[in-house]
């Protein structure tokens, strides 16, 4: 075992290979990864080193550079190093303020377009963008209209789970799935309990693999109402967090509301956008009379 190195086989992450490493996957992927995180990424990316059968890091940090089009070895570093924590229902009381007090403006505002556009930035397995699709129905509010919701992900194993839109009891830790019928339905005889998203809903959602870093044209989504992104910050460096501000301020309408993450902020982000103060919570809202 080379000194330093956590199981028999497997090379020691050097300093100044971690450096060059990191630098690395910050530029292509946004993570804050400070020196803290040597330890972090030799343990969970010494394993693909075996499987490429390379002798070093330093031979990783080149393979990752110079991967050709077709190679997914950056589909598993993305795999490896970010988060895809999420669930029904998370954070309810945002989700309150969205369904009780913006729908309601929105709803009063589009009337004319009858139009009304969603984005999940960072929606890993697709639970949040399934549970906006469930607010809107469970509403009332925009029948007959044109309602989009889109889920991203720089995740491709998570839009694929996204897209099947079928998940296990763990993704209904804070709600029951029998509490979200007709929009949730048991999938019988798939032991254990397994549940699917009605068509009700689906029909309202769309998901597609994107890098907020690197987003490229997103044209076809228009501007849009609101958008989430929930903790996913947190992990950015402050140029990652800057760039996805700025898409974000592009991409709604004037009006539209942008949601963070309760321990997130814009504070040193962004001046941009005002602070809407709604009765149970805090977002960020792109003027009125902001030019697109």
């Amino acid at each position: 075992m080379s000194a330093g190195g956590l199981f028999k086989g497997t090379p020691h992450l050097r300093p100044d290979e971690h450096r060059l490493l990191s630098e690395l996957i910050r530029a292509r992927l946004g993570l804050d990864l400070g020196v803290e995180t040597r330890a972090l990424l030799e343990r969970r990316l010494g394993p693909r080193l075996a499987a490429l059968g390379l002798s070093s890091f330093a031979d990783y940090e080149m393979h990752l550079r110079f991967a050709q089009p077709g190679d997914d070895e950056w589909d598993h570093v993305t795999e490896i190093l970010t988060v895809h924590e999420t669930y029904f229902f998370r954070q309810p009381e945002q989700l309150r303020a969205l369904s009780d007090e913006l729908f309601p403006v929105l709803h009063e505002r589009k009337a004319n377009r009858r139009r009304l556009a969603i984005w999940s930035a960072a929606c890993a397995s697709g639970e949040e963008v399934y549970t906006l699709g469930i607010l809107v129905r469970q509403s009332g509010l925009f029948v007959d209209w044109d309602v989009r919701i889109y889920g991203s992900d720089i995740s491709k194993k998570c839009i694929a789970t996204a897209r099947r839109g079928v998940y296990g009891e763990s993704a209904f830790r804070t709600v029951s799935a029998e509490s979200l019928a007709p929009y949730v339905r048991r999938v019988e005889g798939k032991p254990p309990a397994t549940y699917e998203v009605s068509s009700s809903v689906r029909g309202l959602c769309h998901f597609g693999q994107l890098n907020l870093v690197d987003p490229g044209p997103l044209a076809p989504i228009g501007h849009l109402d609101i958008i989430l992104c929930r903790n996913l910050l947190i992990y950015f460096d402050e140029r990652a967090r800057r760039r996805a501000i700025e898409l974000f301020y592009e991409r709604l309408a004037p009006g539209g509301i942008l949601v963070l993450g309760h321990a997130e902020s814009l504070l040193h982000v962004s001046t941009d956008f005002e602070l809407l103060h709604l009765q149970n919570d805090l977002v960020y809202n792109k003027p009125l009379k902001a030019t697109t």
